[in-house]
Protein backbone atom coordinates (compact mmCIF):
# COMPACT_ATOMS: atom_id res chain seq x y z
CA UNK A 1 0.00 0.00 0.00
CA UNK A 2 1.51 3.49 -1.04
CA UNK A 3 2.79 5.38 2.03
CA UNK A 4 1.35 9.16 2.50
CA UNK A 5 3.87 11.54 2.54
CA UNK A 6 4.17 13.83 6.01
CA UNK A 7 6.49 16.94 5.44
CA UNK A 8 5.74 18.40 8.82
CA UNK A 9 4.09 19.68 11.67
CA UNK A 10 2.62 22.81 9.72
CA UNK A 11 0.85 24.05 12.80
CA UNK A 12 -0.34 24.13 16.60
CA UNK A 13 -3.63 25.32 17.16
CA UNK A 14 -3.81 27.66 19.72
CA UNK A 15 -7.41 28.55 21.17
CA UNK A 16 -7.74 32.23 22.65
CA UNK A 17 -10.30 34.51 22.89
CA UNK A 18 -8.82 37.23 21.23
CA UNK A 19 -7.36 36.28 17.49
CA UNK A 20 -5.72 39.43 16.99
CA UNK A 21 -4.37 40.31 20.39
CA UNK A 22 -2.97 36.86 20.53
CA UNK A 23 -1.34 37.30 16.96
CA UNK A 24 0.13 40.23 18.54
CA UNK A 25 1.83 38.65 21.35
CA UNK A 26 3.39 35.35 19.62
CA UNK A 27 4.85 37.47 17.09
CA UNK A 28 6.42 40.00 19.08
CA UNK A 29 7.35 37.04 21.64
CA UNK A 30 8.10 34.27 19.47
CA UNK A 31 8.34 35.39 15.62
CA UNK A 32 5.37 34.66 14.08
CA UNK A 33 4.53 37.41 12.54
CA UNK A 34 3.85 35.80 8.68
CA UNK A 35 0.27 35.04 8.10
CA UNK A 36 -0.49 32.31 5.49
CA UNK A 37 -4.34 33.02 5.46
CA UNK A 38 -6.33 35.08 8.03
CA UNK A 39 -9.78 34.81 7.75
CA UNK A 40 -13.28 34.99 9.32
CA UNK A 41 -15.77 32.14 8.69
CA UNK A 42 -18.05 29.32 9.57
CA UNK A 43 -16.43 26.08 11.39
CA UNK A 44 -19.75 23.70 9.64
CA UNK A 45 -16.80 20.43 9.75
CA UNK A 46 -15.69 20.24 12.95
CA UNK A 47 -19.75 19.28 14.57
CA UNK A 48 -18.24 16.44 16.74
CA UNK A 49 -16.41 18.73 18.64
CA UNK A 50 -17.96 21.87 18.38
CA UNK A 51 -21.11 21.25 20.49
CA UNK A 52 -22.96 19.27 17.34
CA UNK A 53 -23.61 22.66 15.41
CA UNK A 54 -21.52 25.56 13.32
CA UNK A 55 -19.92 27.79 14.94
CA UNK A 56 -18.63 31.27 13.48
CA UNK A 57 -14.45 31.56 14.13
CA UNK A 58 -11.48 33.73 13.44
CA UNK A 59 -8.44 31.74 12.08
CA UNK A 60 -4.96 33.14 11.36
CA UNK A 61 -1.94 30.80 10.93
CA UNK A 62 1.50 32.95 11.51
CA UNK A 63 4.71 31.01 10.67
CA UNK A 64 8.13 32.05 12.06
CA UNK A 65 10.76 32.13 8.85
CA UNK A 66 13.55 31.09 10.94
CA UNK A 67 12.19 27.63 10.75
CA UNK A 68 9.66 25.63 12.41
CA UNK A 69 5.69 25.09 12.47
CA UNK A 70 3.45 27.71 12.58
CA UNK A 71 0.36 28.60 14.76
CA UNK A 72 -3.26 28.25 13.93
CA UNK A 73 -4.59 30.85 16.22
CA UNK A 74 -8.11 30.29 16.61
CA UNK A 75 -11.26 32.39 17.84
CA UNK A 76 -14.90 32.02 18.59
CA UNK A 77 -16.73 34.60 17.13
CA UNK A 78 -20.24 33.47 18.13
CA UNK A 79 -19.76 32.07 21.74
CA UNK A 80 -17.57 33.06 24.37
CA UNK A 81 -13.87 30.86 24.38
CA UNK A 82 -13.81 29.07 27.98
CA UNK A 83 -10.83 28.68 29.97
CA UNK A 84 -10.76 25.22 31.85
CA UNK A 85 -12.68 25.53 34.72
CA UNK A 86 -9.57 24.19 36.82
CA UNK A 87 -5.79 25.11 36.85
CA UNK A 88 -4.53 22.54 34.28
CA UNK A 89 -1.62 20.55 35.92
CA UNK A 90 1.19 18.47 34.17
CA UNK A 91 -0.25 15.40 33.15
CA UNK A 92 -3.58 16.13 32.39
CA UNK A 93 -4.69 14.69 28.82
CA UNK A 94 -3.99 16.46 25.65
CA UNK A 95 -1.40 18.99 24.39
CA UNK A 96 0.21 20.42 27.28
CA UNK A 97 3.31 22.49 26.09
CA UNK A 98 3.80 24.06 22.50
CA UNK A 99 7.75 23.70 21.85
CA UNK A 100 9.73 26.40 20.10
CA UNK A 101 13.20 25.96 19.57
CA UNK A 102 16.02 28.33 19.81
CA UNK A 103 19.91 28.01 19.07
CA UNK A 104 21.15 30.00 22.44
CA UNK A 105 18.50 29.08 25.43
CA UNK A 106 20.16 31.60 27.95
CA UNK A 107 20.22 34.73 25.42
CA UNK A 108 16.45 33.98 24.74
CA UNK A 109 15.67 33.02 28.72
CA UNK A 110 17.25 36.44 29.10
CA UNK A 111 15.08 38.42 26.66
CA UNK A 112 12.10 37.11 28.11
CA UNK A 113 12.93 38.05 30.80
CA UNK A 114 13.80 41.65 30.03
CA UNK A 115 10.08 41.04 28.54
CA UNK A 116 8.53 40.95 31.86
CA UNK A 117 7.02 37.22 30.56
CA UNK A 118 5.71 34.84 33.03
CA UNK A 119 8.64 32.83 32.93
CA UNK A 120 8.08 29.33 35.19
CA UNK A 121 11.25 28.79 36.97
CA UNK A 122 14.51 28.89 35.55
CA UNK A 123 16.04 27.02 32.63
CA UNK A 124 16.44 23.32 33.28
CA UNK A 125 18.55 20.29 31.88
CA UNK A 126 15.78 17.31 30.73
CA UNK A 127 16.95 13.55 30.56
CA UNK A 128 18.98 14.36 27.33
CA UNK A 129 21.26 16.67 28.93
CA UNK A 130 19.82 19.94 26.58
CA UNK A 131 18.34 23.14 28.95
CA UNK A 132 14.88 24.60 27.75
CA UNK A 133 12.97 26.58 29.84
CA UNK A 134 8.65 26.93 29.93
CA UNK A 135 6.97 30.45 29.69
CA UNK A 136 3.30 31.40 29.82
CA UNK A 137 1.01 33.23 27.22
CA UNK A 138 -1.43 36.07 28.39
CA UNK A 139 -3.74 33.06 28.76
CA UNK A 140 -2.58 30.26 30.55
CA UNK A 141 -1.35 28.49 27.97
CA UNK A 142 2.55 26.92 28.34
CA UNK A 143 5.40 27.20 26.15
CA UNK A 144 8.31 25.34 25.71
CA UNK A 145 11.71 26.91 24.76
CA UNK A 146 14.08 24.41 23.67
CA UNK A 147 17.62 23.97 21.72
CA UNK A 148 16.77 23.71 18.25
CA UNK A 149 18.04 22.02 15.12
CA UNK A 150 17.28 22.27 11.02
CA UNK A 151 16.99 26.09 10.60
CA UNK A 152 15.45 27.48 7.43
CA UNK A 153 17.23 30.90 7.32
CA UNK A 154 18.53 33.34 9.95
CA UNK A 155 16.90 35.96 11.44
CA UNK A 156 16.92 38.38 14.40
CA UNK A 157 14.46 36.81 16.60
CA UNK A 158 15.42 34.87 19.46
CA UNK A 159 13.46 31.66 18.72
CA UNK A 160 12.15 29.82 15.48
CA UNK A 161 9.26 28.40 15.04
CA UNK A 162 7.00 25.13 16.46
CA UNK A 163 9.41 22.43 17.26
CA UNK A 164 7.28 19.88 18.59
CA UNK A 165 5.27 19.73 21.62
CA UNK A 166 4.87 17.66 24.69
CA UNK A 167 1.66 15.91 25.14
CA UNK A 168 0.01 13.90 28.43
CA UNK A 169 -1.65 11.15 27.95
CA UNK A 170 -2.78 8.06 30.28
CA UNK A 171 -0.57 4.62 29.10
CA UNK A 172 2.30 5.56 26.73
CA UNK A 173 2.62 2.12 25.10
CA UNK A 174 -0.92 2.68 23.71
CA UNK A 175 -0.23 6.45 22.34
CA UNK A 176 2.47 5.08 20.31
CA UNK A 177 0.14 3.30 18.10
CA UNK A 178 -0.20 6.76 16.61
CA UNK A 179 2.82 9.07 17.53
CA UNK A 180 5.20 5.75 15.95
CA UNK A 181 3.07 4.00 14.25
CA UNK A 182 1.24 6.65 12.24
CA UNK A 183 3.00 9.68 12.52
CA UNK A 184 6.62 8.20 12.14
CA UNK A 185 8.55 9.35 15.46
CA UNK A 186 9.83 6.36 15.42
CA UNK A 187 13.11 7.11 17.31
CA UNK A 188 13.45 6.74 21.23
CA UNK A 189 15.68 9.47 22.26
CA UNK A 190 15.06 8.88 26.42
CA UNK A 191 12.50 6.53 28.36
CA UNK A 192 13.04 7.50 31.68
CA UNK A 193 10.19 7.18 34.75
CA UNK A 194 10.74 9.40 38.58
CA UNK A 195 10.84 12.70 39.44
CA UNK A 196 12.45 15.57 37.09
CA UNK A 197 13.87 18.99 38.16
CA UNK A 198 12.94 20.54 35.12
CA UNK A 199 9.51 19.85 36.10
CA UNK A 200 9.47 20.79 39.55
CA UNK A 201 7.83 24.43 38.61
CA UNK A 202 5.02 23.40 36.46
CA UNK A 203 1.87 22.81 38.65
CA UNK A 204 2.30 19.26 39.66
CA UNK A 205 5.46 18.97 38.08
CA UNK A 206 6.83 17.76 41.31
CA UNK A 207 5.15 14.47 40.90
CA UNK A 208 6.43 10.74 39.26
CA UNK A 209 5.98 10.34 35.71
CA UNK A 210 7.35 8.89 33.04
CA UNK A 211 8.31 10.68 29.73
CA UNK A 212 9.16 9.27 26.48
CA UNK A 213 11.20 11.56 24.11
CA UNK A 214 10.71 10.72 20.44
CA UNK A 215 11.91 11.91 16.87
CA UNK A 216 11.97 10.78 13.39
CA UNK A 217 14.86 8.97 11.93
CA UNK A 218 14.59 9.67 8.35
CA UNK A 219 14.02 13.37 7.27
CA UNK A 220 10.64 14.61 5.99
CA UNK A 221 9.94 14.98 2.72
CA UNK A 222 7.80 17.63 0.72
CA UNK A 223 7.03 20.93 -0.24
CA UNK A 224 7.63 22.96 2.85
CA UNK A 225 10.14 20.18 4.77
CA UNK A 226 12.45 22.69 4.29
CA UNK A 227 10.75 25.10 6.42
CA UNK A 228 9.26 22.69 9.08
CA UNK A 229 12.24 21.05 9.62
CA UNK A 230 12.90 18.00 12.24
CA UNK A 231 10.57 17.93 15.24
CA UNK A 232 9.97 15.75 18.21
CA UNK A 233 7.41 14.59 20.58
CA UNK A 234 7.17 14.73 24.26
CA UNK A 235 5.35 12.01 26.06
CA UNK A 236 4.27 12.35 29.61
CA UNK A 237 1.93 10.00 31.63
CA UNK A 238 1.37 10.65 35.56
CA UNK A 239 2.36 8.05 37.69
CA UNK A 240 1.15 8.98 41.16
CA UNK A 241 -2.24 10.66 40.41
CA UNK A 242 -5.46 10.71 38.35
CA UNK A 243 -5.18 13.02 35.67
CA UNK A 244 -8.12 15.36 34.00
CA UNK A 245 -8.92 15.68 30.42
CA UNK A 246 -7.81 19.32 29.24
CA UNK A 247 -10.44 19.75 27.32
CA UNK A 248 -12.86 18.34 30.02
CA UNK A 249 -16.57 19.70 29.61
CA UNK A 250 -15.47 22.26 27.01
CA UNK A 251 -15.10 22.50 23.23
CA UNK A 252 -12.80 22.51 20.47
CA UNK A 253 -11.56 25.78 19.94
CA UNK A 254 -12.12 26.72 23.27
CA UNK A 255 -8.58 28.68 25.32
CA UNK A 256 -5.95 25.80 24.91
CA UNK A 257 -4.14 24.15 22.61
CA UNK A 258 -6.70 22.50 20.49
CA UNK A 259 -4.94 20.30 17.84
CA UNK A 260 -1.61 19.43 16.25
CA UNK A 261 -1.71 19.47 12.41
CA UNK A 262 0.86 17.83 10.15
CA UNK A 263 1.21 19.29 6.55
CA UNK A 264 0.81 15.93 4.15
CA UNK A 265 0.30 14.85 0.47
CA UNK A 266 -2.08 11.83 -0.13
CA UNK A 267 -4.61 11.88 1.95
CA UNK A 268 -6.55 8.75 0.69
CA UNK A 269 -3.14 6.87 1.95
CA UNK A 270 -3.61 8.97 5.19
CA UNK A 271 -7.19 7.51 5.77
CA UNK A 272 -6.61 3.82 4.93
CA UNK A 273 -3.45 4.00 7.49
CA UNK A 274 -5.14 5.40 10.27
CA UNK A 275 -7.99 3.03 10.00
CA UNK A 276 -5.47 0.23 9.46
CA UNK A 277 -3.71 0.77 12.76
CA UNK A 278 -7.08 1.57 14.40
CA UNK A 279 -7.72 5.57 14.40
CA UNK A 280 -10.30 5.90 11.70
CA UNK A 281 -10.61 9.93 10.47
CA UNK A 282 -13.40 11.28 12.59
CA UNK A 283 -13.47 14.33 10.38
CA UNK A 284 -12.96 14.49 6.57
CA UNK A 285 -13.49 17.44 4.66
CA UNK A 286 -13.50 15.85 1.28
CA UNK A 287 -16.81 14.17 2.82
CA UNK A 288 -18.46 17.46 2.42
CA UNK A 289 -16.57 18.93 -0.42
CA UNK A 290 -15.29 16.53 -3.10
CA UNK A 291 -12.64 19.09 -4.71
CA UNK A 292 -11.43 20.29 -1.00
CA UNK A 293 -12.62 23.11 1.03
CA UNK A 294 -11.52 26.72 0.42
CA UNK A 295 -10.29 29.30 3.13
CA UNK A 296 -9.71 32.27 0.25
CA UNK A 297 -6.07 32.43 1.27
CA UNK A 298 -5.45 29.11 1.10
CA UNK A 299 -7.33 25.39 -0.16
CA UNK A 300 -7.13 21.93 0.39
CA UNK A 301 -8.38 18.82 2.23
CA UNK A 302 -8.09 18.42 5.95
CA UNK A 303 -8.99 15.47 8.23
CA UNK A 304 -8.81 14.49 12.15
CA UNK A 305 -8.03 12.00 14.67
CA UNK A 306 -7.91 11.45 17.81
CA UNK A 307 -5.06 9.76 19.73
CA UNK A 308 -6.16 7.30 22.40
CA UNK A 309 -6.72 9.85 25.00
CA UNK A 310 -8.73 11.98 22.57
CA UNK A 311 -6.46 14.65 21.68
CA UNK A 312 -6.56 15.59 18.15
CA UNK A 313 -4.54 15.10 15.28
CA UNK A 314 -4.82 17.14 12.41
CA UNK A 315 -3.62 16.18 8.47
CA UNK A 316 -3.89 19.13 5.77
CA UNK A 317 -3.45 18.21 2.59
CA UNK A 318 -2.35 22.36 0.91
CA UNK A 319 -4.02 22.38 -2.66
CA UNK A 320 -3.02 26.33 -3.08
CA UNK A 321 -1.24 28.75 -0.76
CA UNK A 322 -0.38 32.45 -0.81
CA UNK A 323 3.10 33.53 -1.75
CA UNK A 324 2.62 36.86 -2.74
CA UNK A 325 -0.66 38.04 -1.70
CA UNK A 326 -0.49 41.92 -2.99
CA UNK A 327 0.29 40.87 -6.38
CA UNK A 328 -2.33 38.14 -6.34
CA UNK A 329 0.55 35.27 -6.68
CA UNK A 330 -0.65 31.92 -5.47
CA UNK A 331 0.55 28.67 -5.76
CA UNK A 332 -0.89 25.32 -7.06
CA UNK A 333 0.86 22.10 -5.13
CA UNK A 334 -1.27 19.67 -6.99
CA UNK A 335 1.05 20.28 -9.92
CA UNK A 336 4.37 19.38 -8.57
CA UNK A 337 5.58 15.96 -7.40
CA UNK A 338 4.70 15.46 -3.82
CA UNK A 339 8.22 14.58 -2.32
CA UNK A 340 9.78 17.73 -3.63
CA UNK A 341 10.57 20.38 -1.48
CA UNK A 342 9.74 24.01 -2.90
CA UNK A 343 13.27 25.94 -3.63
CA UNK A 344 14.38 28.34 -1.03
CA UNK A 345 13.65 31.32 -2.48
CA UNK A 346 9.66 30.49 -3.20
CA UNK A 347 9.83 30.01 0.85
CA UNK A 348 11.56 32.79 1.42
CA UNK A 349 9.00 34.95 -0.86
CA UNK A 350 6.21 34.25 2.13
CA UNK A 351 8.05 37.07 3.87
CA UNK A 352 6.65 39.49 2.09
CA UNK A 353 3.10 38.96 3.88
CA UNK A 354 5.04 39.50 7.24
CA UNK A 355 3.13 41.83 10.01
CA UNK A 356 5.12 44.59 11.09
CA UNK A 357 4.89 46.19 14.54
Amino acid sequence: MPKPIISGIQQIGVGNPDVHATFKWYRQNFGTDVPIFDEAAEAGLMLPYTGGEPRQRHAILAMNMQGGGGLEIWQYTSRKSEPAEFEIQLGDYGIYACRFKARDIKSSYDWFKSRNAALLGGIGTTPEGKEHFYVKDPYGNICEVAQGTGWFQSGKHYTGGVSGCTIAVSNIENSLKVYSGILGYDVVVYDESGNFEDFKHLPSGDGKFRRVLLRHREARKGAFSKMFGPTEIELVQALDRSPRKIFENRLWGDIGFIHLCFDIRGMKEMKALCAEKGFPFTVDSSDAFDKGFDMGEAAGHFSYIEDPDGTLIEFVEAHKIPIMKKVNWYLNLQSRKPEKPLPNWMLKSLAFNRVKD
